[in-house]
């Protein structure tokens, strides 16, 4: 078994989306390469209506799929095929664009005001870029939850993870997708595939994960199984850790505990061209999408 160490770390970015969404930009919009075959994470969070109820109105997709994982609030969606639904509390859209959707996203906050989400966007190769669109709806008591005896608890949405499998299937790039919660001073060796590229994203508490240069989280000195624990001072929320090659990764939770997502898929390792919400492999692809978009033609029949 080989650990992973981590190769870099960053704090998500304020900016704005949709028609004037506040939200944190994991990453997007750079080198592809980097977190190949995901494109863009974002993370929406806000206790302030005004920052997020004018949402995603009418837009389009194509060549992609995304993933909107809701943890507080609502999102209610509508797309070109005639579906509508709202995602709820602990709810998982993935949405295959495929060939093309044009589709609406309008948060809700809960009782108390609260919204809280994140949206992914995963590539898909060029023998699918074209495909069907679809949806996949899982409900949140439809996610299965592994309870470790130490507290640690995984929902899984996708992928394999200790001897449970996610909801979520037929997707490109072999996706692992997980809610990892982890109790204070904790040390856990987790599984990924060796081939995959990972990441997490602490979005709760703090955490150091194994040789990282800029470990994320509070200062805490403990010794946790054996290993002294030296956590500088830097806010753990919001913050991205890219991994390098191995099949596990060590984690310690601070001194209030951890939340992440840990999230890993194959490279598809293609040509990129990206315009928006449209991810084609040549720039010819992509002209021809904006085309489509401006003469009516990009949504296609459904067969």
């Amino acid at each position: 078994m080989t650990f992973r160490p981590v190769k870099s770390t960053h704090m998500a970015q304020p900016t704005m989306e949709g028609a004037g969404v506040h939200l944190h930009r994991v990453f997007g919009f750079g080198d592809p390469s980097d977190s190949d075959p995901f494109l863009l994470l974002d993370d929406f969070r806000n206790d302030d209506p005004q920052a997020y109820e004018k949402g995603f109105p009418w837009h389009p997709h194509r060549g992609i799929e995304t993933i909107t994982y809701v943890l507080e609030g609502e999102v209610d969606h509508g797309d070109s095929l005639g579906n509508r639904g709202t995602l709820g509390a602990g709810s998982v859209q993935w949405m295959t664009a495929g060939s093309g959707i044009l589709h609406q996203e309008m948060p809700r906050g809960n009782a108390a005001g609260q919204m809280h989400g994140f949206q992914l966007w995963a590539n898909l190769p060029s023998a699918q870029k074209m495909t069907t669109p679809r949806y996949q709806d899982i409900a949140g008591s439809d996610i299965p939850e592994v309870i470790e005896d130490d507290g640690t608890r995984a929902r899984v949405i996708t992928g394999s993870f200790w001897g449970v499998r996610g909801p979520v299937d037929g997707i490109a790039a072999e996706p692992q997708y997980l809610d990892i919660s982890m109790p204070p001073n904790t040390r856990r060796v987790l599984p990924v595939d060796t081939y995959a590229n990972t990441f997490a994203y602490v979005f709760a508490g703090a955490a150091r994960f194994r040789d990282a240069s800029a470990p994320v989280g509070v200062r805490v000195e403990k010794e946790v199984a054996g290993e002294e624990i030296n956590i500088r001072d830097m806010s753990g929320n919001r913050t991205l850790v890219r991994f390098d090659t191995g099949d596990e990764i060590s984690v310690t939770s601070g001194p209030e505990g951890a939340r992440f997502l840990l999230v890993s898929g194959r490279p598809i390792e293609e040509p990129v061209a990206w315009h928006g919400p449209i991810v084609m492999n040549t720039r010819a692809e992509l002209q021809q999408a904006m085309r489509d978009l401006n003469n009516g033609t990009f949504i296609k029949p459904v067969h």
